[in-house]
């Protein structure tokens, strides 16, 4: 039995990772923002027989995260699952500043705080897990989320080589398209993209939790997107940045 703290915890990857956790034998340090989901969420998963430890909390302001840097260091976390996130509707140069500096807070500033954290806790033990969630758009030019996304994965595999000998595994998690209320909440339309691209919250989370357990620094879920990942990496970065537009249709 372990204690994993999860954040973003009542919805999409986040959801299937806390219910996934759980059903192994995890108990839990849930994150979220909306207090009421939290509490929901909760109470199905103590039905099981897990202890669960709630902390609502926005990870874009510093106060939310000195509240989980709080959390880590009170229990003494096992694992910490890094996945709350979001992006902006439009690219870098057509959004507002100021959501550019939240999404920065958010995606960048609040996963680095909570990693130091948990080494914090994690390195005197000499054991511990990490798994933060980046995106396949890290390996593509994607304006800032791709950009956000491609700092985790360099730092998250730079981790795993400076940790491992010390007992701390650090893996990314890049997804592609997810049936989650992602778009939905970004305000975008994602008709355009193909049915054969889309994945599963469960294929995520499984596959990202046994590439943690081997000790893998990257994770890449499905062979499709194994495939897709390596060919941005080497063909032509105006046509990766034009495929790389799928998803983003303004919805109306």
């Amino acid at each position: 039995m372990s204690l994993a703290l999860v954040t973003g915890a009542t919805s999409g990857l986040g959801l299937t990772f806390a219910r996934t956790l759980a059903a192994r034998g995890d108990d839990l340090v849930l994150v979220a923002r909306d207090e009421a989901r939290l509490d929901a969420l909760a109470t199905e998963l103590r039905a099981r027989g897990r202890t669960v430890h709630v902390v609502p909390a926005d990870l874009s302001t510093r106060d939310g995260v000195a509240r989980v840097v709080d959390a880590v260091h009170e229990h003494r976390i096992d694992l910490l699952v890094n996945n709350a996130g979001s992006s902006i509707g439009k690219f870098f140069g057509d959004t507002d500043i100021a959501d550019e500096d939240s999404q920065l807070d958010l995606m960048v500033k609040a996963p680095m705080d909570l990693m130091a954290a948990a080494l914090d806790v994690m390195r005197p033990r000499r054991s511990g897990r990490i798994l933060n969630v980046a995106s396949v758009a890290a390996f593509t030019p994607r304006g800032t989320y791709s950009a956000h996304k491609a700092w985790i994965v360099n730092l998250s595999r730079w981790m795993n080589i400076q940790f491992a000998p010390e007992g701390i595994v650090t893996t990314v998690l890049c997804p592609g398209f997810v049936r989650t209320e992602f778009h939905q909440r970004m305000g975008v339309d994602p008709s355009d993209v193909p049915g054969w691209m889309w994945t599963t919250t469960d294929q995520q989370v499984r596959g990202a939790l046994r590439d943690l357990e081997k000790g893998k620094a990257v994770s890449v879920p499905t062979v499709r997107y194994k495939v897709l990942t390596t060919v941005a990496q080497y063909a032509p970065a105006g046509i990766v940045a034009a495929v790389a537009k799928r998803g983003r249709k303004v919805a109306e």
